[in-house]
């Protein structure tokens, strides 16, 4: 009896370049956040944990856990990754205080330090409209990486919102 081989799947993806700068994130972290949702108003600070992982080599699943301003205890569950066809870093993320599903659509700067993801979630003012967001993510050192998240406000100028330091902990 004959074996035949099976074609390889065209379904199987191999990580490139653009998945592996994402492993960067991989392990365990402690932040410390500075919150401030309106100008007139006083920083907020929180901390938390996160851990992140590889899904496969293609993704990696960042799950935290702290406390949010206003809000208390949170749960986060991030996910990224990179879509060769569209050229661009994919992903979303979800929170226990909320329903929103984010997606993200982003793209490394020219040095490859710093990933900026765009994506569209619940205005700040609670009125029921959407609003655009940013997510920006730097690498500091290999042990330190800074996010940044920011809002486009109704004057077309970006509102830098909230800022995290990230510590590698292992």
């Amino acid at each position: 009896m004959e074996t035949q081989t099976q074609p390889e799947s065209t379904m199987q993806a191999q990580p490139q370049a653009e998945h592996q700068w994402l492993h960067q994130l991989v392990g365990e972290w402690t932040y410390e956040a500075e919150v401030k949702m309106e100008a007139e108003q006083p920083n907020e600070t929180s901390t938390g944990a996160e851990t992140v992982r590889s899904l496969g080599g293609l993704w990696v699943l960042a799950e935290g856990q702290g406390e949010m301003p206003g809000c208390g205890p949170v749960t986060t569950l991030m996910t990224l990754g990179y879509d060769p066809r569209k050229q661009r870093y994919v992903g979303t993320w979800v929170g226990s205080i909320m329903t929103e599903l984010w997606q993200y659509d982003g793209e490394l700067n020219a040095d490859q330090t710093v990933l900026t993801l765009n994506s569209e979630g619940p205005s700040m003012a609670g009125d029921g409209t959407m609003a655009q967001y940013q997510d920006v993510l730097e690498f500091k050192s290999p042990d330190h990486r800074v996010m940044t998240s920011h809002i486009l406000k109704d004057n077309g100028q970006w509102y830098h919102f909230m800022t995290a330091n990230y510590h590698r902990k292992s």
